[in-house]
């Protein structure tokens, strides 16, 4: 269930993504026996899933990827890449694996959709999702969708549980970033239509462009501490739920409903 992706991919490229997916999941995955991740519509090559397999194994040693493709063609191709831990599958939306997997990561899939159907594949997608479990306190499983450049040095996703929406994070190589609103062209589709005044997102890039400038001082050590002195402003006047470990990666991360589209 979906449309053909254009598969544009690169080595690399989902390297953020990545390596904050491991933080923010990686206790969740380790709750679990035979945890499982799907990397959907992987494109064209197989390289995100094998990284996504490597990445995640340093957090959660027991993980297996499942790469999900709706081209069949592109899942006979990654075939040669299967190893243990590590299938590849023909599916879409519908996430055709045995159990509900806790972790699904659509990178870069929806942005050739229209953004009223966003909505539809989200709600799709988390209900796929492994469940929260109060008893033992699991969130359950993590949607994680978003866009990014070629070669992974702008990147903005979403982050939802089985209940909906979470957070946005915006990440970037902080040394090829004039002002943080060069992020905008990387939002995903649920967003990018919205950075307009009027909307939240459009402010939330406004002030964070303020305390980039404001933190002007700090560029003299580095990209990183003025980044990191900005994002500090910023929490003062918007719901910022990550601390300076992850500002320093060149992160940070908003409560949804800060962002969340004006109906």
């Amino acid at each position: 269930m979906g449309t053909v992706t254009r598969g544009t991919t690169n080595p690399n490229r989902l390297r953020r993504m990545d390596r904050w997916i491991a933080h923010a999941q990686g206790s969740e995955l380790r709750r679990v026996d035979e945890p499982v991740a799907v990397d959907l519509g992987y494109g064209a090559a197989p390289w995100t899933a094998v990284e996504l397999l490597g990445r995640l194994r340093v957090a959660a040693p027991r993980v297996c990827v499942v790469g999900l493709e709706i081209e069949p063609a592109r899942v006979a191709a990654a075939k040669p890449y299967e190893r243990e831990g590590l299938v590849f599958r023909h599916g879409g939306f519908e996430v055709p694996t045995p159990q509900r997997p806790m972790l699904v990561r659509a990178a870069n899939v929806l942005r050739q959709y229209e953004e009223g159907q966003v909505a539809a594949v989200w709600e799709r997608l988390c209900a796929r999702l492994a469940p929260a479990d109060p008893v033992s306190g699991s969130r359950g499983g993590l949607l994680v969708e978003g866009t990014c450049d070629e070669i992974g040095r702008r990147h903005v996703w979403v982050a939802l549980g089985p209940e909906g929406p979470r957070t946005v994070t915006f990440a970037a190589r902080l040394a090829s970033l004039e002002r943080p609103s060069d992020l905008a062209e990387r939002l995903p589709k649920a967003l990018i239509h919205r950075n307009v005044p009027g909307e939240p997102v459009h402010a939330f890039l406004r002030d964070f462009d303020r305390a980039w400038a404001a933190a002007a001082p700090y560029a003299s050590y580095g990209a990183r501490q003025r980044w990191i002195r900005a994002v500090r402003d910023l929490s003062a006047d918007w719901p910022v739920v990550d601390g300076a470990g992850r500002w320093r990666q060149g992160e940070v991360t908003v409560g949804w409903e800060a962002l969340a589209p004006r109906r």
